[in-house]
């Protein structure tokens, strides 16, 4: 009953861990919901206090967790230590404007005094996945311990060490036995601990698949959950964009993390034959430095399973014997590793898996738009609706008539999608539902208060049938 870590780099077994037994995972949920009956009574200065100093643990273990990370998921290791950069950053941020979103509101009414509270539900369930280990936990947890919750973590399993070492980060820096808990266990036993009264919520990062499971599981249970799943971001080049610098901002976009990412560009729409663009795009994906991901030089490294090196392939292969053309990569590179070469494809068009479905590793379909309406069908073409960039000289057409058409949960212009603690982040459609991060995903785990008080009546005195006709006039 272990849960292996293994190196994508190189193939070999890392370490492994025991799983907790049911009783021990029984014990977790009962010190949960102990936590949370305290957790909650703790004044918003000390929930940031240690929120701050939760953010110093990270940096100051920023070496060992970034190799870890490295090492258990094949992420480079310079993106790794910017990975726990930006949780730390996360970590301030919801210290210093919790208060802030979570203020009380005054509403004026018929009552002396209304308005509304935000209030904790209690202990959340967060189901995370392995491509950002650090990043997909960091940003549920921050606000919802902020807010006065509880967190319980089920990590992917191929991430066991990411996991007790988030736990170990939160426990280092100060907070309370049973605020945040790491549950390493099978897939298996996720229903139950659904299904438990203790969980009064849940959060997952993952496929449509589970989100669909979780989704139906906490549905029969009248548990609220937030949804971040699968995406096919559109990356559209309007016919007066610089062809060189979206071919350079395209590189990127897509091979982030080695395009295991849910908000990577995966569809480069260009409006018109644009070979500049097709070429330089092509150049650059060529001249990606691949190799050990702790080497600093690297630019991509593996993916982070065998399975999923397989799935890609096979996507490629489909769409290729469905008319799509090859242009770059297309294989798995010769090499120990769970290595896939950068591939560009062409000619590729709805009906073939590089358009349809999520392709989770540096795979770029090219797909030529007539023009910015047809670019924009195209774009919406999916069952996907994560985030989508836009790329154009003419930032206030797009702003104003192209945006309000992309049907997406984050538009960016002239940048690739990402996500930032300052503003929203989730989709639509088959990307899921709810929020995440800024006041907006805070909000998604806290009980929003309705406040009504009257003055009190003189004793004696009773509510008169005129006065209940007046109240409901007001209210109309």
């Amino acid at each position: 009953m272990v849960l292996r870590a293994i190196n994508p780099f190189n193939e070999r077994p890392l370490r492994e861990y025991r799983k907790h037994s049911p009783s021990e995972v029984r014990a977790k949920l009962q010190a949960a919901q102990n936590a949370a009956r305290t957790w909650r009574e703790v004044s918003m200065a000390d929930r940031a206090d240690l929120m701050r100093s939760t953010a110093a643990v990270l940096r100051r273990h920023l070496a060992d967790h970034a190799t870890l990370m490295t090492s258990e998921m094949g992420k480079p290791i310079v993106a790794a230590e910017g990975e726990i950069e930006k949780c730390a950053a996360c970590c301030e941020h919801f210290a210093r404007h919790t208060e802030e979103y979570l203020a009380p509101e005054t509403i004026a009414t018929d009552a002396l005094r209304s308005g509304v509270r935000y209030e904790p539900l209690g202990a959340v369930l967060a189901i995370m996945p392995w491509n950002f280990p650090f990043w997909q936990v960091f940003r549920f947890a921050a606000p919802a311990l902020m807010a006065g919750n509880v967190g319980l973590l089920k990590h992917a399993p191929n991430v066991p060490g990411c996991a007790l070492a988030i736990e170990s980060i939160f426990r280092e820096a100060g907070f309370p036995a049973g605020v945040f808990t790491s549950l390493l266990i099978d897939t298996q036993a996720i229903e139950a601990i659904i299904r438990d009264p203790i969980i009064r919520a849940v959060t997952l990062t993952g496929s449509e698949r589970a989100g669909r499971s979780v989704a139906a599981i906490a549905g029969s249970a009248l548990k609220k959950t937030v949804l971040e799943l699968g995406g096919s971001d559109p990356f559209i080049v309007l016919a007066d964009a610089d062809p060189l610098a979206a071919a350079k901002a395209a590189v990127a976009a897509r091979t982030i993390n080695a395009g295991q990412s849910c908000i990577a560009a995966k569809r480069f729409i260009v409006v018109g034959k644009n070979l500049a663009f097709e070429e330089a795009f092509a150049a650059a994906l060529s001249a990606i430095k691949i190799g050990d991901p702790l080497d600093r030089q690297t630019e991509m490294g593996p993916l982070a399973r065998l399975d999923l090196l397989q799935n890609l392939h096979q996507q490629v292969q489909d769409s290729l014997a469905l008319g799509a053309t090859l242009i770059i990569g297309g294989h798995r590179l010769p090499r120990p590793g769970y290595f896939y070469a950068p591939t560009l494809l062409t000619d590729v068009r709805p009906g073939m898996p590089a358009f349809d479905d999520e392709t989770f590793g540096p795979v770029a379909a090219l797909i030529h738009a007539d023009d910015t309406d047809h670019a924009i069908d195209l774009a919406n073409a999916t069952r996907f609706g994560l985030g989508a960039s836009i790329w154009t000289h003419d930032v206030p057409a797009a702003e104003s008539r192209t945006v309000p058409r992309i049907e997406a949960g984050a538009v960016f212009i002239n940048g690739p999608v990402k996500s930032d603690p300052r503003l929203p982040f989730g989709g639509i459609k088959q990307s899921g539902y709810g929020r995440e991060l800024s006041a907006a995903g805070i909000r998604e785990f806290v009980n929003i208060k309705t406040l009504w008080a009257a003055a009190p009546t003189p004793t004696g005195e009773t509510l008169h049938h005129g006065d209940t006709e007046n109240t409901e006039k007001m209210l109309e």
